[in-house]
């Protein structure tokens, strides 16, 4: 178990961490999602040592870690920038760690280890090649592998997929699946990619500012998202956040007064809102729930699905339909859209200091 309490950490007028709290449980693959300069990497190098907090604990399996070195600590950590010997080859850069005091194994013990671990990321033909002479792709499976190859209480992981292309990325992210599934080691892995952290999290924490936002489940951060940076940050197409006001009667009525839906806002009538939307909630054609209706502004074909951007007013939404519902749309054509009330979120208006919040349970 990972427990942060209370941390804070400035480099000189910059603060990385602000009064940060955090826990992984036991055995948990947890996903810190943010945005480049969050905090995120900060968060793990205070975590294994690499970092003092200047103030805040941070505890292992319910020890306080103040005054242990980052080798005593018992947590094996990926870098983003790879961390290797340049000079040695992929399988002594994989052994290093089992050549240590604290981890040595005998030589066919250590044979094993390295290569179930350079099968599982598919680097078994490439253990004899100096790193220097590997691709980036191959030097970052290669990094991830020392880790996974030696036992720790914790594997911390920075964004350890970055560099791979699409199809890797994809096929890496089932194996980090699997091998969170099988070892069950508690592991911190940081990313900027929503979909990497929604395939892999058992819990996803969002962080921002050096301040954790939201904590939860891939289901509550999908459907009860803090606020509308959190929204935007999941979903491809992003959500559909249409400006408005909460009508007499409860309602919303966007900005323009084109649109209106019966959501029975718990706002008072006049307040500014947003009211959200996911692409692949929105249905086309007559379906049960609100109805809208509008014309198509343009149409993009992704593989079998295709999104459809539609004109409501003075607002576009987009929405993710069967290619075979959206054959023969033209810019124009006028559509008829469906949406059920449990889909929709409703936030405060965004103010300039902070992203409107959600409204509602």
């Amino acid at each position: 178990m990972i427990v942060l309490r209370g941390i804070s950490k400035t480099y000189g007028r910059t603060t990385a961490l602000d009064d940060l709290d955090l826990e992984v449980r036991e055995g948990e693959f947890f996903c810190l999602l943010g945005p480049s300069g969050a905090g995120k990497t900060t968060t793990l190098k205070t975590v294994a040592g690499l970092e003092q907090p200047d103030s805040g604990t941070v505890e292992l399996d319910g020890k306080d870690m103040n005054g242990v070195e980052p080798y005593d600590r018992g947590v094996a950590m990926c870098f983003e920038s790879y961390a290797l010997y340049p000079h040695k080859s992929a399988y002594d850069n994989l052994a290093s760690p089992l050549r240590s005091p604290r981890h040595r194994l005998p030589a066919v013990q250590a044979r094993e280890r390295i290569g179930e671990t350079a099968e599982l990321l598919g680097i078994s033909a490439l253990l004899d090649r100096p790193v220097g002479q590997l691709s980036n792709g191959q030097r970052q499976r290669v990094a991830l592998g020392r880790v996974l190859v030696r036992p720790a209480r914790a594997f911390l992981l920075d964004e350890p997929l970055s560099h791979l292309d699409a199809k890797l990325r994809q096929q890496m992210r089932a194996e980090l699946k699997a091998i969170g599934a099988v070892r069950r080691t508690t592991t911190l892995y940081v990313t900027h990619d929503s979909v990497e952290a929604l395939a892999l999290g058992d819990r996803i924490g969002v962080i921002r500012d050096g301040r954790i936002v939201q904590t939860g489940t891939r289901e509550e951060i999908w459907y009860r998202p803090y606020d509308t940076e959190v929204a935007r940050a999941f979903g491809r197409p992003r959500i559909n956040l249409l400006p408005g006001a909460v009508a007499p009667d409860g309602g919303f009525r966007s900005a323009d007064g084109e649109v209106e839906l019966p959501i029975g806002a718990q706002a008072s009538c006049g307040t500014q809102v947003l009211i959200g939307v996911r692409p692949r909630d929105l249905t086309l054609g007559e379906g049960p729930g609100h109805e809208l209706t509008g014309t198509v502004y343009v149409t993009e074909v992704l593989g079998r699905s295709v999104e459809v951007t539609v004109r409501l007013g003075e607002q576009h939404v987009s929405l993710v339909a069967p290619r075979g519902d959206a054959t023969g749309l033209r810019p124009d054509d006028p559509v008829r859209l469906s949406v059920r009330p449990e889909n929709l979120l409703l936030f405060e208006a965004d103010r300039p200091e902070r992203p409107g919040r959600r409204i509602g349970p």
